[in-house]
């Protein structure tokens, strides 16, 4: 049986989980760039900033609590292909969803400082799913733990 991580090493494993979260949201907005309709580039350039600055930081706060941060893999696979202008933006929605449960877990995990920058992480994150989606959710972060929940 393997031993529970301590709360430092839970708290680390959910920092590398969204710092891995936000390599694949720079990927998939570099992909949503180039087929964003023009009335949404802005929100995409925006949302692209926002994660690059995430991602950097995360990287900074991995270091601090002694890891070795995960590195972006060369490619992303996306959930689905994009044929249309709807589906770009529901990539966009589907790739806030998924940062937003990484960011849930890492409130859970950490603690002071990382847990409120984890919290303005999940609430941004939810934000613009909305925005992308045209509606919220109604507890972020935790929309694929749902999807993924079995029924009885």
């Amino acid at each position: 049986m393997k031993p529970e991580p301590s709360p430092a090493g839970r708290a680390l494993q959910a920092a590398q989980a969204a710092l891995a979260a936000e390599h694949a949201a720079a990927y998939g907005y570099g992909v949503i760039g180039a087929r964003v309709v023009a009335d949404r580039a802005t929100e995409a350039r925006e949302a692209y900033g926002a994660h690059v600055a995430r991602r950097d930081a995360l990287t900074r706060t991995v270091r601090e609590m002694g890891g070795a941060p995960v590195a972006a893999e060369a490619a992303y696979a996306l959930p689905f292909e994009l044929r249309t202008p709807d589906d770009t933006t529901r990539l966009a929605a589907v790739i806030e969803d998924r940062v937003a449960g990484a960011y849930s877990d890492l409130v859970r995990a950490a603690d002071g400082r990382l847990r409120r920058e984890a919290a303005d992480a999940l609430s941004a994150s939810a934000v613009r799913a909305a925005r992308w989606r045209g509606s919220g959710v109604a507890f972020p972060g935790l929309t694929e733990r749902s999807d993924r929940a079995p029924t009885s």
